[in-house]
């Protein structure tokens, strides 16, 4: 600290020329001062582990007013004046800052004062309340001890009320004598078998019932001669049923993972409608329509190419 004040006094005062000796030793006499009051901040705002920590304030070294006037004789305005002036702001602001260190150490002792007082009061208040919940609660056990020894009342058993079916639906009822109205073909072949079932299901429009039988042929035959028929015909079901949705999705499957089955061609067709239904853009629907005639041209029925010009004249194909 001494060195750094030296080197910054002298920085301040490069190119003086010294006065007086009087002068000079005043001045050396007021940066010892000023050095001593430094080293009291600095023991102020770090105090040494062990020393200072226990909020005792520190005095400096250098209290304000007590520098002896300076001598007579000194010339105004040397460079020894202009050195004694700096000093003198560098103690009037060291003064000021031990002021508010002195300042903030007294708001800081108050600040834990009350919240030692808090603390002391809330830990009152949890020991009250934990008596007075302890209390209760044996007050309770003992209210409830007479009940636990008391004899129960025999109950006697009530008859069983014997559950009541709730009648199905009519509209249910009608449907399902329908369905059982539609013969179920019976021969060696049991994909074959399935297949027509759905099939006639379909023409009843049972569309539900039929889907059911359309999809059990396709997990359970998956290598039936059937199969593209079975996925279209799904397909259809689904759009007739009102689930265009996932008709084209069972269309779009046929046409993607059979595209030589025999149905292939009338799923794409039909996907087209089911995207009509959707009003999906006319772009997609001619886009589909731009495929089947690429790719099938020669499996397209004189009714299918007739369904396939008006739809395309509907969706403004080019």
């Amino acid at each position: 600290m001494r060195n750094y004040l030296t080197a910054a006094v002298l920085l301040i005062g490069v190119g003086a020329i010294p006065g007086t000796a009087v002068a000079q030793s005043a001045v050396e006499n007021r940066v010892e001062r000023l050095e001593g009051q430094m080293r009291a901040v600095q023991r102020k705002v770090f105090p040494p582990q062990g020393q200072g920590g226990n909020n005792q304030l520190i005095q400096p070294d250098i209290a304000p007013g007590e520098y002896p006037a300076q001598p007579s004789g000194t010339p105004s305005g040397s460079p020894v004046a202009d050195l004694t002036a700096r000093v003198d702001a560098l103690e009037s602001q060291l003064s000021g800052l031990t002021g508010q260190i002195e300042q903030l150490q007294f708001k800081n002792r108050q600040v834990e004062e009350g919240f030692a007082a808090f603390k002391r009061s809330t830990e009152a208040r949890l020991t009250a309340i934990e008596g007075t919940t302890s209390g209760s609660a044996v007050a309770g056990d003992t209210a409830t001890q007479p009940v636990a020894t008391a004899t129960p009342k025999p109950v006697t058993p009530k008859p069983a009320t014997p559950a009541v079916s709730t009648p199905a639906p009519a509209k249910d009822a009608a449907r399902a004598t329908r369905a059982a109205a539609i013969e179920k073909p019976a021969t060696d072949d049991a994909g074959e078998d399935t297949y027509n079932y759905g099939y006639r299901l379909w023409e009843a429009k049972l569309y539900p019932e039929a889907e059911v039988q359309f999809k059990s042929l396709i997990k359970d035959y998956p290598q039936h001669r059937r199969i593209s028929r079975a996925q279209n015909m799904l397909g259809r079901s689904l759009l007739d049923g009102g689930k265009p949705n996932l008709a084209i999705l069972a269309f779009y499957d046929n046409y993607r993972k059979m595209p030589k089955g025999d149905r292939a061609h009338e799923s794409l067709f039909y996907l087209a409608q089911a995207l009509v239904k959707l009003n999906k853009p006319a772009a997609e629907v001619c886009k589909v329509y731009d495929e089947l005639e690429d790719v099938y041209p020669d499996k397209l029925s004189p009714q299918m190419k007739a369904d396939v010009a008006r739809g395309r004249v509907t969706s403004k194909c080019k």
